[in-house]
């Protein structure tokens, strides 16, 4: 295991992690709270950059107290600070309300038309893999796996791995010796890790514009969809058609903690 990472508020800058405890709900202290438009009573996503992509500056922190939300200048932000960071009302929540929804940018027009432009949107339920109750888009885990992220930098020239934190993965697994895609391969198989956690992959992760958008320090690459989409359009599910996708979806058949440097093998 290359690295672990988690995502304490959705949409938020997420935080790298040396070990974690794994459930049924992922890992431990991953996107357990969102924030709620109050005018439309949708989730908040960066999925809509025109509205959230700020979200992005803000580093979400794990605390003995709770999570802390820092702005880029190190001022922590309460729900006043968020809503005029975001230039919307915001309210914190620990759980999705009934029905909950959040709108996704289509990926193509975003990249089209820039960030800045009321672009097409699709609307989406969300969590249709993961325990109720949860701020997952499908599946509680999300992998990626070294060969995957130099693929990528490779393609855009960046001189090297694409940075994890575009793609927002809980775990990132090396795969030395491959190339490409291996995690398409994994789709539908079981990965153990350690010596107790498995996980069963579900399908890949198709790619909207969040990877596009400036991550913390990281600028805006547009080539970070783009990339993905000359090499790898795979259908995530049946129906689907194909998407633009990098890295998987995994729902966990048995708990455990997970450790950077632990094993990983796929039965």
């Amino acid at each position: 295991m290359r690295s672990l990472h988690r995502h304490p508020l959705k949409s938020a800058l997420g935080e790298e992690i040396a070990l974690a405890r794994v459930t049924e709900r992922g890992l431990d202290g991953d996107r357990v709270r969102a924030l709620l438009d109050t005018a439309t009573g949708r989730l908040v996503s960066a999925k809509n950059p025109r509205l959230w992509r700020a979200l992005l500056t803000v580093a979400a922190r794990t605390t003995p107290h709770g999570i802390r939300l820092l702005a880029a200048d190190g001022r922590e932000l309460d729900e006043a600070g968020l809503t005029a960071l975001l230039g919307r009302e915001v309210r914190a929540v620990d759980a999705p309300p009934p029905g909950a929804e959040l709108e996704r940018s289509v990926p193509e027009a975003v990249l089209d038309r820039g960030v800045e432009v009321d672009v097409p949107s699709t609307v989406h339920a969300f969590g249709g893999a993961a325990p109720p109750g949860t701020f997952f888009d499908f599946a509680p885990v999300h992998l990626v796996s070294t060969a995957t992220l130099a693929a990528l930098g490779a393609d855009t020239g960046g001189g090297g791995p694409a940075e994890a934190a575009r793609y927002r993965p809980n775990l990132v697994v090396d795969t030395p010796g491959e190339r490409g895609f291996p995690e398409n391969g994994w789709v539908g198989r079981e990965l153990l890790i350690g010596d107790a956690v498995r996980l069963e992959v579900l399908a890949a992760t198709p790619r909207c514009a969040v990877p596009t958008l400036a991550h913390g320090a990281l600028p805006r690459d547009p080539e970070a969809l783009r990339a993905a989409a000359r090499l790898n359009r795979v259908e995530p599910l049946p129906g689907m058609g194909p998407m633009p996708c990098a890295g998987v979806y995994a729902r966990v058949l048995a708990g455990g903690s997970v450790r950077r440097g632990d094993a990983v093998s796929l039965r």
